[in-house]
């Protein structure tokens, strides 16, 4: 009888090459989650297969022992540098639960993975992160909680969130603490018109012993560039010191608002060889992409947003720049996951260099089985 059962289970299973793509850690949060969510085992092989250091490493361990803790899930291949997982998940419940990444690794990555398995709890959640709040190649925790934050809360999601302590590169040491609560069901978004922008504001920071002064002169950067690109926008750049966090670091943040309730991001982080005004450009470049395309949703939240329209109740269209890598494997993996069928299509040229993701959702619900996929 246990042999019948093993042998149906690994009929079930889906099998997903984490090289795909991006080839990275985008495959194996999407998987995951969404192999919670639905309750659907999967194994994932060659993992991150697409990166010149292959495997799982400290933040994409973290986040798959948390996922699997909060849905009580059985996980084998969990192992720093394993390329191969199995994934059996349970049906999630609410709790207080926590994760560490033991490096810089990214908080924000790790949200990403646990924040839509939380939203479909049957109790309130709390999580408590510790890694890196402000790393490269992730989301900084300021996009996250000021850009992302409300376009979730758009789909009737919710994130509570208290940065305890910031981290930086190398040593890490954030401490962020998440409380959500569970939603029955997403509601789909249509953001198609950006509207008129209504101002820019945003923070350079210093931490360790880096001076004040880096972080004046960044912010005094990043004014002169938006205030000429965009000199009927009221402009505020402030610069501001960390005084807990473990630095040398720096960086900025920027977000722009519109009167539709749009936001837009742009960010970049401080580093050797880099200087004040390349950090400023980066940053505002960003931005300015976004707003020039007309876009509604910036290049770092539309693959955000996949999952959420996959999940949600009826037919999203958000307008945005040209689709990144990350988000069209965002797209591949929902579609192979869930019965959700996305298209993008580009924006005639007097709408700006802008592209229309729609997306058909599975209205995934609390509570209630989703069609076999």
């Amino acid at each position: 009888m246990k042999f019948k059962e093993a042998c149906k289970n690994m009929e079930d299973m889906k099998v997903i090459d984490g090289s795909i793509m991006e080839g990275g850690g985008q495959v194996l949060r999407m998987a995951v989650s969404l192999s919670c969510l639905l309750e659907k085992p999967i194994k994932i092989t060659n993992i991150r297969g697409g990166r010149s250091k292959p495997g799982l490493k400290g933040q994409h361990l973290a986040g798959l022992r948390l996922v699997s803790e909060m849905c009580s899930g059985r996980l084998t291949g969990d192992a720093i540098d394993s390329t191969e997982i199995t994934f059996r998940p349970g049906r999630v419940t609410g709790g207080s639960y926590s994760a560490e990444t033991g490096t810089a690794g990214s908080v924000g990555l790790l949200l990403q993975v646990s924040l839509p398995c939380a939203m479909f709890a049957s109790a309130p959640t709390r999580l408590t992160l510790r890694g890196g709040t402000n790393a490269a190649f992730a989301p900084q925790i300021d996009y996250t909680l000021n850009v992302f934050r409300p376009l979730l809360e758009r789909f009737g999601g919710n994130l509570q969130c208290d940065v305890r302590r910031r981290g930086y590169f190398p040593r890490g040491g954030g401490l962020v603490e998440a409380s959500v609560s569970p939603v029955t069901q997403l509601r789909p978004l249509e953001l198609l018109d950006q509207g008129r922008l209504v101002g820019v504001t945003g923070a350079a920071f210093v931490a360790g012993k880096l001076p004040l002064r880096v972080a004046d002169s960044v912010a005094a950067a990043a004014r002169r560039r938006l205030q000429a690109a965009l000199p009927s926008v009221p402009v505020r750049v402030e610069a501001v010191r960390d005084p807990e966090g473990a630095g040398p670091a720096s960086g900025l943040n920027l977000v722009a608002e519109t009167d539709t309730g749009c936001r837009l991001g742009g960010s970049a982080l401080g580093g050797r060889g880099a200087t004040d005004d390349q950090v400023a450009a980066t940053a505002t470049d960003e931005l300015l992409r976004a707003v020039s395309a007309g876009a509604c949703v910036d290049q770092y939240c539309q693959d955000q947003c996949v999952i959420l329209m996959a999940l949600a109740a009826g037919r999203s269209r958000i307008r945005t720049v040209k689709p990144t890598l990350h988000t069209e494997t965002a797209i591949h993996i929902a579609e192979r996951l869930t019965q959700a069928k996305f298209s993008v299509e580009k924006c005639d040229s007097e709408s700006g260099d802008s592209y229309i993701i729609e997306c058909e959702g599975i209205g995934h619900c609390r509570d209630r089985q989703d069609p076999e996929t």
